[in-house]
């Protein structure tokens, strides 16, 4: 069941970013070789300089282009439930190859993206989970929570610019 899995949420991708009335989007770009613990550090860096700017408390994950977790941060007073969901709004940016805004943006349409749901019920679908590309590659992604969707994806945009 789970070597289905990744065909499965790519066929959801598709149909949830193609559906009539969703924009065209370019194709993702591909996966490289994974993020190396200096550039988390950098990544990581730039995102907590971000929340600390805002005075927001978040949770910070970063996970390498196979998905597999590379670094995790809970600043104080973060909610401790924002570290499964910064967590499964990396893997899901990873492994939709794109960041989670368009997903929560169709899911909101519904048609196809109520389809997503029901093939996969885990993840994380709202904004806050971002690529992070070097050299046109998918070397990871970043997950942030604590604050506002909007909040949690402005960190993460920070930290994914920080090794662009």
């Amino acid at each position: 069941m789970r070597s289905f899995m990744p065909a499965l949420c790519a066929l959801a991708a598709t149909l949830l970013i193609n559906s009539p009335g969703q924009a065209q989007q370019p194709p993702p770009p591909p996966y490289g070789s994974p993020i190396n613990l200096e550039a988390a550090k950098k990544v990581m860096a730039a995102a907590e300089a971000e929340a600390v700017k805002g005075n927001w408390d978040m949770v910070i994950t970063i996970l390498d282009s196979g998905g597999n977790l590379v670094m995790s941060h809970r600043m104080d007073n973060a909610p401790l439930g924002s570290v499964a969901v910064s967590r499964d709004k990396a893997r899901t940016a990873i492994e939709f190859k794109r960041p989670t805004k368009p997903i929560e943006d169709g899911l909101a349409a519904g048609g196809a993206g109520l389809r997503l749901l029901s093939i996969r019920s885990s993840g994380n679908f709202v904004e806050g989970g971002v690529l992070i590309v070097v050299d046109g590659k998918i070397v990871g992604s970043i997950g942030t929570s604590g604050g506002t969707s909007g909040q949690d994806a402005q960190v993460s945009q920070a930290g994914a610019n920080a090794v662009k």
